[in-house]
């Protein structure tokens, strides 16, 4: 999941600039006072609502976007997921007081490059800023590896053939890319489709395969890859 920035975080000479999101303001002020004292970093916004968030974050552009999980009216994870679509170069860290497993699998297929929790240490929330700022994911891949099977929640046939034989190539070619953790955009734009034709045909793809979330549709793409001679 690790984006080859061409530039570096510091290029230009201009600090890492960040946006927070929490809708407690102690721990917004925490975070800014904390990151805003190292070299290189400079808080360019906050918000407390996921609202103000998509307003905002857009409109300000900041390299890192530090966001928790669960908010008033909304949740960080789908403010990362709709920011990404619109700002692919925007690294989405997550923040939550949770060791919430499916969330974690969320913010991965959401296009997050970072999930750590509140009790992390401020000199470790710096240097994980300062990793995906730099295009480095925070995520362990072993670790997302065993969540994706631990969040199966159906039986082994029932994931596989049958319901994968009766998608379309252009169905498959989805699932696949989102399985690689690819937005409606990024599919969109490697298939030269319409972000609204795709997802049309991520909602056929869905009701065929017999799962409600995006996520459970990687999953499976996940194992068709792990069955592949």
């Amino acid at each position: 999941m690790t984006t080859d920035r061409s530039e570096g975080p510091f290029a230009g000479g201009e600090p890492v600039s960040v946006f927070l999101l929490d809708d407690h303001e102690v721990v917004r002020r925490g975070i800014r006072d904390l990151l805003e004292a190292e070299d290189g970093l400079a808080v360019v916004g906050e918000a407390g609502t996921v609202e103000q968030a998509l307003v905002r974050i857009p409109a300000l552009r900041p390299r890192v976007a530090v966001l928790d999980v669960r908010l008033p009216d909304g949740d960080g994870v789908s403010v990362c997921r709709e920011l990404r679509s619109r700002m692919p170069d925007l690294a989405c860290l997550m923040l939550t007081s949770f060791d919430d497993e499916e969330a974690l699998l969320d913010a991965v297929m959401a296009g997050a490059a970072g999930y750590v929790l509140k009790q992390i240490s401020g000199t470790d929330l710096v240097t994980a800023v300062r990793t995906v700022a730099g295009g480095q994911s925070m995520l362990d891949p072993g670790a997302t590896t065993r969540l994706m099977a631990r969040l199966r929640g159906q039986p082994e046939e029932e994931q596989l053939p049958p319901a994968l034989a009766s998608l379309t190539e252009r169905e498959r070619q989805i699932l696949d890319l989102i399985g690689d953790g690819l937005t409606n955009r990024e599919i969109g734009r490697k298939l030269y489709l319409a972000e609204k034709t795709v997802k049309n045909h991520i909602s056929r793809m869905l009701a065929k395969l017999g799962v409600e979330r995006r996520v459970q549709a990687a999953v499976i793409a996940a194992e068709a890859r792990n069955q592949q001679p």
